[in-house]
């Protein structure tokens, strides 16, 4: 694993420095081995939703609480609206922000376009996370999303 964590950390952006990189992956991983147990994948993953929420000014963490309630860390996660991946991007956002051919499995594809989203919506709510929450699960005036968002985070993610 120490192999496994030296590259991961080598090729993080996003992090201000090494000794933050890997303190919060090897955090992270720990959290996420219940979910995703391959110790690389695992790695992987991290350091692209870490790359991914920092280039949207995202809490990684939030970025971690979303993909477990949408896709519980199932990279080819498909719902029955047709939302697609870990963080259940709608098809109809690559003519939005995309391109036509891009392919919302792709895991780095997908935390682009979910963490761009969700920091449209962010913006949109004024920084008011729960309506944001709301929006990107499509259940605009409902709480029960963004309460299932926000419990995910306190109970797994939550970096104090």
């Amino acid at each position: 694993m120490r192999a496994q964590l030296a590259a991961a950390v080598a090729a993080s952006p996003g992090f201000d420095n090494r000794f933050d990189a890997e303190v919060w992956l090897v955090d992270m991983s720990g959290r996420l081995a219940r979910f995703v147990p391959d110790v690389a994948r695992r790695l992987a993953l991290l350091r692209d939703v870490h790359a991914a929420a920092s280039q949207a000014q995202l809490s990684p963490a939030l970025v971690l609480a979303v993909i477990e309630v949408e896709s519980h860390f199932k990279r080819f996660a498909l719902s029955p609206a047709g939302a697609q991946g870990l963080m259940q991007v709608m098809p109809f956002w690559r003519a939005e922000i995309g391109a036509p051919e891009d392919n919302l499995f792709a895991r780095a594809t997908n935390l682009r376009y979910g963490c761009s989203i969700l920091a449209l919506y962010l913006k949109r709510e004024n920084g008011r996370l729960a309506p944001a929450l709301a929006r990107y699960n499509g259940s605009v005036g409902q709480a029960w999303y963004a309460n299932r968002v926000l419990s995910a985070l306190v109970r797994h993610w939550r970096v104090d």
